[in-house]
């Protein structure tokens, strides 16, 4: 085999369209072995020689993609002083863009012996490990283009590969759970005309299933545990893993381009894989533990500020060119359109603090492709001083979980909530204002994958997660929630309008707030994981979306088990309860999500860009104030009206033309008028209509209604004339401009 010298930068594998260049960083590593892996098990071992600012590199004419690689690194094996260097371990590639395989978690993939802590495991992990692949970095893109969609113009729909497509009817068994099956019609037309801009995707960097997680019979499925920052994780391919994820991956994007939908991954660079000191060594343990992992004092342990056993070490400036270099490659070669980062936090911790000026977010801020994406930040972690809502730099937005936790004790009739949602309504300013950030900071939720679905957030007060085999001890035991009277499933009409009403004010509050809506998977028809509040582990029909039937026929997909439920069976959904009343239930939030979506669209005074100023603006000809906030008698609140504890009502006037900021063209933007009524309340409320706001008014949304309310089909009223609300209700009221 020819071995020429190659260069050390690009970092990974590259091929040339004739062979291969390999470059990988060690600073620890007194020498590097490349392996060539074989189908029949055996491998040819080539010594990278040559090394600038310890890279070391190679280039392999003939090295073909499709091709099969790891490291063998020989050094020094010290975990007291942190090393952690095994030529018996195949080590992956921190740049692979593909990788084969999965691992089987027998002792072999650890560098100490079970139940030996200190010792040195020599044994050989390549027949148990992944390993790295060669791809052919090209792809015919045709005349792909990115939506760019402005963030006041955004919807966001998080989502899970599998769990999105697993259960879907109208996919065949070969693309569900697949990248494939994301690009399918079927799931196109349905964010499509759900209104959905951006599909934000749970983790699809390469993962692994935690070795305990598969003793147990369960598995990693959220994915928040990554090991290869570059390659699209191989169990959601249908088309192999020796790279044809990668093609299929990039189809996937192009085809929900083509369809105005951006694509916005959720990713995890704050660990990896490879946990605490008890881990697997798999890949950046073994090629140089001190540069890669933030040690302690004792630089045996691993400091953990996420959670799962180590942190990435951020002052490391290989640490950060690896991130950086990961983002660059999503978004130039993998067309994605903006980053999710995951305890992003832990991204800020420069030495031990939460410093938001740190290395990572100065490179950020500099650099002519990232920063040009849309970068939105999980503004917490674990680690002390860790929740950092509001604090992230001009450039980011935020997940607001302030957001989520008033909205939904404004909902389950917490006291004293009222001022504080008025702020979330619109915007946030306390949060966003003073350091020169709007409201489209604020990236509204009040569900997401981690914690209760819509639907549980309304039918349990408790989390039920036994499933997850750890006594119902992990996932969040605050959760906010609120059971309308009885806990899980039940057939209490009285208790199942209302759980069907709170569910209607949770999406239409969403999508009248200002600032970037979200809506978790499954949500806009009222999915459920029965309670559990934690689905991180369960890779099965707890986690999976059952589809609601559009006709009345049962075609809920595969059952836990891969196989097909029996047209005949008793059709019964995942609680067990029959499929044609749920079904029609979920139907009708289906609609009314798609029509709150689409009232947002359509109108700009609910999603702008500046804050509201509270007085008339100047320019717009209208002596009205650009937002009033009454009593329910129709009187101007005041601040006494504010800290009322039992305070749970009150009217919102959004002026259509007194929008400060232009348009496109410098052109002035009107709109319709809106009044919105908010009674969260249990008790049934009159409203007055304000005088001297408008005369005339028609009913828009009255989320009391089965279906809302049908387009022109609302009450019309007159200023000073009253409405009646029922108990947890909301409606919106729209005056033509």
């Amino acid at each position: 085999m020819q071995v020429w010298p190659g260069t050390a930068y690009p970092l990974g594998a590259t091929y040339d369209g004739a062979g291969t260049n390999f470059a990988v960083f060690s600073e620890a590593a007194d020498r590097i072995e490349l392996c060539l892996l074989h189908d029949d098990g055996s491998e040819t071992a080539v010594e990278l020689r040559e090394t600038d600012a310890f890279v070391r590199h190679a280039y392999l004419p003939g090295v073909m993609p499709g091709q099969r690689y790891g490291f063998r690194v020989h050094g020094p094996y010290a975990p007291e002083r942190g090393q952690r260097c095994n030529s018996a371990k195949l080590l992956l590639d921190p740049y692979a863009r593909a990788i084969a395989g999965a691992v089987d978690w027998g002792e072999a993939v650890y560098g100490y012996h079970f139940g030996k802590p200190d010792s040195r495991n020599d044994l050989d992990s390549a027949p148990h490990t992944m390993a790295s692949v060669v791809v052919n970095p090209y792809f015919d893109w045709g005349d792909d283009r990115r939506p760019r969609h402005d963030y006041h113009r955004t919807v966001i729909y998080e989502a899970h590969v599998k769990g999105l497509t697993m259960r879907h009817p109208a996919l065949p068994d070969e693309l569900r759970g697949t990248y494939a099956g994301l690009a399918h019609p079927a799931v196109i037309e349905h964010l499509t005309e759900l209104g959905v801009t951006a599909l934000e995707l749970m983790p699809v960097h390469q993962f692994v299933n935690d070795h305990r997680l598969a003793d147990a019979g369960l598995a990693n499925y959220w994915g928040y545990n990554t090991i290869g920052f570059f390659a699209p994780h191989n169990a959601y391919a249908s088309w192999g893993d020796r790279g044809q994820q990668v093609l299929e991956f990039k189809s996937a994007v192009r085809a929900l381009h083509q369809a105005g939908i951006e694509v916005i991954l959720d990713v995890v660079y704050n660990h990896t894989a490879e946990g605490n000191h008890l881990g697997p060594t798999l890949s950046f343990r073994g090629l140089d533990n001190p540069s890669y992992y933030r040690l302690t004092d004792n630089p045996r342990y691993y400091m953990d500020t996420t959670g799962t056993g180590n942190s990435l070490l951020m002052r490391s400036p290989h640490v950060l060119q690896l991130i950086m270099d990961s983002l660059r490659y999503w978004v130039t070669e993998m067309h994605v359109d903006g980053f999710r980062f995951d305890l992003a936090a832990t991204l800020a911790r420069q030495f031990h603090e939460v410093d938001r000026l740190s290395s990572f977010f100065d490179l950020v801020q500099q650099d002519p492709v990232v920063s040009q994406v849309k970068l939105i930040a999980e503004p917490w972690d674990v680690g002390e001083g860790g929740y950092q809502v509001g604090n992230f730099p001009p450039l980011w937005t935020e997940w607001n979980g302030k957001y989520r936790d008033t909205v939904r004790d404004l909902w389950r009739g917490e006291p004293r909530t009222l001022a504080e949602f008025a702020s979330r309504l619109t915007g946030s300013s306390d949060l966003y204002q003073d350091d020169g950030r709007r409201p489209l900071a604020s990236v509204n939720f009040v569900t997401c994958h981690d914690g209760f679905t819509l639907r549980d957030l309304v039918s349990y007060n408790d989390k039920h997660n036994d499933e997850n085999g750890e006594g119902n001890r992990d996932g969040e035991s605050h959760n906010r929630s609120w059971n309308c009277g009885a806990e899980g499933e039940t057939d209490d009409e009285d208790i199942r309008r209302l759980r069907t009403r709170q569910m209607r004010n949770f999406i239409a509050t969403l999508m009248l707030s200002q600032g970037v809506p979200m809506i978790s998977h499954g949500d806009e028809f009222g999915r459920t994981q029965r309670g559990n509040n934690n689905a991180y582990c369960q890779d099965n029909e707890i986690a999976w979306l059952r589809w609601p039937d559009p006709d009345g026929s049962d075609q809920s997909g595969p059952a836990a088990d891969g196989g097909r439920e029996e047209p005949g069976a008793e059709a019964t959904d995942d609680g067990g309860e029959d499929t044609s009343r749920a079904d029609a239930e979920a139907r009708s939030l289906l609609e009314f999500t798609r029509s709150m979506v689409w009232l947002r669209r359509d109108h700009p005074v609910f999603r702008r860009r500046r804050f509201f100023h509270g007085r008339p603006v100047e320019g717009t000809h209208d002596e009205l104030s650009d937002i009033n906030w009454f009593t329910p008698e129709g009187e101007e609140m005041t601040s006494q009206d504010w800290q009322l504890a039992h305070a749970k009502a009150v009217s919102v006037f959004l002026n259509g033309s007194a929008i400060s900021e232009p348009g496109p063209r410098g052109e002035r933007i009107a709109d319709d008028s809106f009044l919105l009524m908010v009674n969260a309340a249990a008790e049934d409320i009159e409203f007055v209509v304000p005088v001297n706001h408008g005369r005339q008014w028609q009913v828009v949304v009255d989320t009391s209604e089965e279906d809302g309310v049908e387009p022109g089909q609302g009450v019309k009223l007159a200023a000073g004339d009253r409405l009646t609300l029922i108990g947890r209700s909301l409606a919106v009221l729209r005056r033509p401009a």
